[in-house]
């Protein structure tokens, strides 16, 4: 028995967690792709074709499968690979190549930083904001919260509930404030208080793409005015379970925010966690941020890596983690 000590034991933790987290993926996954390898007896257009739907079908997305699928061929082909089963480490390698996560992606943990989180209701928005404003807690941060999403009370409500939770303080108004003069409160107790980082709740309603953009023209032009010197960063929240729906909002987001990083929730009750892979690669975006369950540590860092072999490790592999 091998006792594992800290940071060690940790890591193991968040990959257990992961892989359990993405059970219905790698099951959506791993089974189709064992299939197609037991199925077929050599490599060929017919091997290559089933596996694509197989890819598309976990919401891998076709830009991402068809990118897959030809590093794969050059692989096969580089490696002299002839037997199917031969080919699930190189489709491993093929799919992580799709994502990136740069080594600066979480520059602002350690800055003065201003952290604006967008997404549309329901997508697990304000419990994103909760279980980020814990972890950096824990970390030994200075957060403040700022509830900026004055449309609905109950944003409001739920995120103070997560602050007083995480133990972070929080700056917030009355529903139906001005979203910019709670953002305009916030960052100058940021500013006061020696605050590390400053999390924005922000409301995110797409059917009114104008409104939204105009909403958050002014929050930004609040943070360019009263703290110029500070670190940016803009993370958008998209529902995993929504599979290519999500990928579509992360577009139109776009359209109205600078937006640096992704967070993906709710990838442990979707068969269709490969849209992580998907909106990577439509969108040159890194996901930073992924959401296997409900506890404050099920809010994970995104490792390229460790998802791929989550997505194909076996049960007694999740158990051994």
């Amino acid at each position: 028995m091998v006792i594992l000590m800290g940071e060690e034991k940790e890591k193991k933790g968040f990959f257990r967690r992961l892989v359990e987290g993405l059970t219905k993926t790698r099951k959506s996954i791993a089974s189709g792709i064992s299939s197609i390898f037991s199925a077929f007896s050599k490599i060929d257009d017919e091997f290559y074709e089933e596996l694509e739907e197989t890819l598309i079908m976990a919401d891998l997305g076709v830009n991402a499968t068809m990118a897959i699928v030809e590093n794969l061929k050059e692989k096969v082909k580089e490696n002299k690979i002839k037997e199917p089963e031969q080919c699930r480490q190189l489709l491993m390698e093929s799919i992580e190549e799709q994502m990136n996560v740069p080594a600066d992606a979480y520059e602002f943990e350690n800055r003065k930083s201003v952290v604006m989180v967008i997404g549309v209701n329901g997508v697990g928005k304000t419990t994103s904001i909760g279980k980020l404003a814990g972890q950096y807690k824990n970390m030994g941060k200075r957060v403040l919260v700022a509830a900026a999403d004055t449309f609905r009370a109950a944003a409001i409500e739920q995120l103070t509930e997560w602050t007083n939770r995480a133990g972070v303080e929080i700056i917030a108004q009355s529903e139906g404030s001005d979203p910019a003069a709670v953002v305009y409160d916030a960052v100058n107790a940021a500013k006061s208080r020696k605050t590390d980082i400053l999390l924005c709740d922000t409301a995110g309603r797409l059917h009114n793409k104008k409104n939204l953009m105009d909403e958050l023209r002014k929050i930004n032009k609040v943070v360019d005015r009263e703290y110029p010197d500070c670190y940016r960063e803009t993370l958008v929240v998209l529902d995993g379970t929504t599979g290519q729906n999500a990928l579509a909002q992360a577009k139109q987001f776009g359209e109205v925010a600078d937006i640096t990083g992704i967070i993906i929730t709710k990838l442990d009750g979707t068969a269709k966690g490969g849209i992580a892979v998907a909106i990577q690669k439509e969108l040159g975006i890194p996901v930073k941020y992924i959401g296997v369950g409900e506890h404050i540590d099920d809010l994970q860092k995104f490792n390229p890596h460790e998802y791929v072999e989550a997505l194909f490790s076996t049960d007694a592999a999740a158990e051994e983690a």
